[in-house]
């Protein structure tokens, strides 16, 4: 822990940093699963896709960094290396393998529903340390979750 002045009790502000550190890894895989899914889309409806899915990774990066940055003013270190995503994400694996538009939409609206999941899971954690700030941070980002879940869901239908 590096020094703070920061009031919230020492073990109230370890525990929420530990939280917050497996909300980063998830938001940092759903950011990369965003851009292979930018990177690799095919088909007939490649630019909608492909350009929902460049912002979606672009959007993702001020969440990832409202965190990690949550993380370090509580006295924290953000654990945001590939080696500390892979080992905490909680997002099923991004298949390497897909093209098809459709899958894609698939395979990310999945991705975007694990990771509210878990960040409302979080809002509920923090809530109960009585972190009301984290709390309210990851509050916005859960109901931005379920907006871009909701955008990539859309192609799924109709």
């Amino acid at each position: 822990m590096n020094p703070t002045k920061n009031d919230i009790p020492l073990d109230v502000r370890k525990s929420v940093i530990v939280l917050l550190n497996d909300c980063l890894a998830d938001l940092l895989d759903l950011q990369l699963q965003a851009k292979q899914a930018h990177w690799n889309v095919k088909g007939p409806t490649f630019i909608a896709l492909h350009e929902l899915f460049d912002t979606i990774a672009e959007e993702l990066e001020d969440h990832v960094d409202d965190v990690a940055e949550r993380v370090a003013s509580l006295g924290g270190i953000a654990e945001g290396t590939a080696t500390a995503v892979a080992g905490r994400s909680k997002l099923p694996t991004y298949s390497l393998s897909i093209t098809k538009g459709h899958d894609h939409v698939d395979a990310l609206s999945t991705a975007l529903a694990v990771a509210g999941k878990a960040i409302r899971a979080a809002i509920e954690k923090s809530a109960a340390l009585n972190d009301a700030d984290t709390a309210d941070l990851l509050t916005g980002i859960s109901r931005d979750l379920d907006k871009k879940l909701w955008f990539v869901e859309s192609h799924l239908h109709g």
